[in-house]
């Protein structure tokens, strides 16, 4: 039975970041709980027709005690999502205003949510509105407004008198009403206000006006120099090195993988010999410790390539270094550990998909 077990979550759930398959037999019962309802009903399927008599004690997850409130809003500029449910525990990402997150189950005040690229972790339940997927679609159909500064508020009225939120780069609204000089707008759980237009685009003008030039993905980038790093972080405020190229890419219209050791996956191998001339604006370069006869490779940072032999990063803050010696910006630590560039750039995948399935 353990066997069969490993097989599927092997097969199913490799990444225990994006997928959960807690399962183990014990005294005869099937103990534990997975939210692959797919693997689940295989591993029974198989089970039966072996002949093996069990007990089935397995949760499958959503819990049956949401209800058909199964999916959430993230109703803050940034709502942090940790691997415990607690807020002490690490950061393991972030989700901005508007996201639509899959709810799992809940633990006191707190939520196993899964982001829409799949990763899976807790959030305060203050930072989310939970809703019915009737309601979630009702919400995607609806007129939105997305946000275009990296830091920005909500105004209690157009005058801009009082702030009733702060708001950051990829914030999603609902649209209530359009003034003259502003966009009178519904945070997902209920409160309004008001935003500068020259700060918002409505969604579908934003949505068909992202595009991952060279120009843009350069521009973006560079408009976090400076930003703090932040073990976790998927924003404006701070984020790590695989945060802040998922950000660049977002931001320009493509939802990637969250971690380093996810993205290296994607795209096309185009250097691992330190070849710089192969490389082109928004190629994601890796770093890390290469295989040996005794260990794995080990990715562990990531960069995101802007040209003249210069990439941009988070590593204590958002930096330009360079692989030419005489740039001031000449960064020997990380050509030491390069590992390849990946192109993921105008690639499509399972896990590489346009902005605009966010909310679909």
């Amino acid at each position: 039975m353990e066997q069969v077990s490993e097989e599927l979550k092997r097969e199913y759930a490799p990444d225990k970041r994006v997928a959960i398959w807690d399962i183990h037999y014990e005294n005869g019962v099937l103990k534990g709980e997975t939210n692959l309802k797919g693997a689940y009903e295989k591993l029974l399927i198989t089970l039966e027709s072996q002949n093996i008599s069990f007990a089935d004690s397995i949760k499958l997850l959503p819990t049956a005690d949401l209800g058909d409130k199964i999916f959430a809003l993230v109703t803050i500029s940034v709502a942090n999502i940790r691997s415990e449910p607690k807020h002490s525990a690490e950061l393991a990402t972030q989700a901005l205003m508007g996201t639509p997150l899959k709810v799992l189950k809940k633990q006191e005040n707190w939520y196993l949510v899964q982001t829409p690229e799949g990763y899976i972790s807790w959030v305060d339940a203050a930072g989310i509105h939970l809703i019915s997927e009737e309601e979630l679609a009702k919400w995607e159909k609806g007129p939105k407004v997305v946000s275009t500064e990296m830091i920005g508020y909500i105004y209690e009225n157009d005058e801009e008198a009082e702030p009733i939120s702060d708001i950051t780069a990829g914030n999603i609204l609902a649209l209530l009403e359009e003034t003259e000089f502003s966009f009178e707008v519904q945070l997902p759980d209920g409160r309004s206000g008001f935003v500068p237009k020259l700060s918002m685009l409505p969604f579908e003008e934003w949505i068909s006006s992202r595009e991952l030039s060279d120009e843009n993905l350069i521009r973006t980038a560079k408009n976090m120099m400076g930003a703090p790093y932040l073990w976790g972080g998927t924003s404006p405020k701070g984020v790590d090195c695989s945060g802040f190229t998922k950000t660049i890419y977002f931001l320009n219209g493509m939802v990637i993988p969250r971690d380093a050791s996810q993205q290296v996956k994607e795209g096309e191998e185009v250097d691992s010999e330190k070849n710089w001339a192969n490389l082109e604006v928004g190629d994601l370069l890796f770093f890390g410790r290469s295989a040996t006869a005794d260990q794995p490779e080990r990715v562990v940072h990531v960069g995101m390539w802007i040209g003249n032999d210069s990439f941009i990063h988070s590593r204590g803050l958002v930096r330009i270094s360079s692989f030419n010696p005489d740039d001031p910006n000449y960064d020997e630590y990380e050509l030491n550990r390069y590992l390849r560039t990946k192109r993921i750039r105008n690639k499509s995948g399972e896990n590489l998909w346009p902005v605009n399935l966010l909310i679909q």
